[in-house]
């Protein structure tokens, strides 16, 4: 082995921890935000919490952009756009649905069984809208427009980096920069829809997610359509929220 190799081999182990560090490190900020926030006790109309979650927001996007993950990856083909948005649409309407006042009128008992069975309520207690923090009525539009944001440009696209783009490769190829888009595991398919549905409390829809978002990117070989489609189901669900007063999605 000669000089030029063990530089080349050495460069390349030094691509995939940058890589490594661009994907996990804005998502790993986010869930350590999430656990210290959660050793805290606060009154269910603190509107502190929707200040931090708006921090949150901007330090994770500024991560993000520092980072830049995407330099590992084509940009947006415009001709993914109307699958990307199709699949958002359709995720939204599954996350939504089982918990509308529609199915509870028309199939109490489905509606009792799923927020009984279907939910982690030691994750996230659904609390009626006037005691949200993020309720425009008690932290002002700009705190409760910043969650709308947060949820919706920054976490989205930060999951989709490092659960599709990081974590499903990563299993597929230690090199994960090495490992298609497009290649298909039936296992590491279900563990990672499976890991990503126990980050959410409503984990049956989030298993749904997380199938959809990860087909896509398998289907279109584009981790900005799923980020798309991610983005897309998370801006409308908090549009959603924020018109329906419907802040058990929050």
């Amino acid at each position: 082995m000669n000089n030029e190799t063990i530089t080349e081999e050495a460069a390349e182990r030094e691509e995939l921890r940058e890589a490594t560090r661009a994907h996990v490190a804005p998502f790993v900020f986010w869930i350590v935000c999430i656990f210290l926030l959660g050793q805290f006790a606060f009154d269910d109309d603190d509107v502190f919490r929707a200040w931090v979650y708006a921090a949150q927001s901007v330090v994770g996007a500024g991560l993000f952009l520092y980072y830049r993950p995407w330099r590992w990856y084509a940009p947006l083909n415009m001709r993914h756009v109307p699958l990307a948005l199709l699949v958002g649409v359709g995720v939204f309407v599954v996350w939504i649905f089982p918990q509308t006042a529609w199915v509870a009128e028309r199939a109490p008992r489905f509606a009792s069984a799923y927020a009984t069975y279907m939910i982690f309520p030691p994750w996230k207690e659904a609390l009626p809208p006037e005691q949200s923090p993020y309720d425009p009525a008690w932290c002002g539009w700009g705190l409760a427009l910043m969650r709308l944001a947060g949820s919706a440009f920054v976490i989205a696209v930060i999951e989709e980096f490092f659960w599709r783009g990081w974590l499903y490769r990563w299993m597929l190829a230690r090199n994960f920069l090495k490992a298609d888009l497009g290649t298909y595991d039936r296992g590491l398919f279900i563990m990672v829809s499976v890991v990503f549905a126990l980050e959410h409390a409503q984990y049956l829809v989030g298993f749904f997610a997380g199938i959809a978002y990860l087909w896509l990117m398998l289907r279109t070989r584009d981790i900005w359509a799923t980020a798309l489609a991610h983005v897309v189901t998370n801006f409308l669900l908090g549009l959603y929220v924020l018109l329906a007063g419907a802040y058990q999605h929050w």
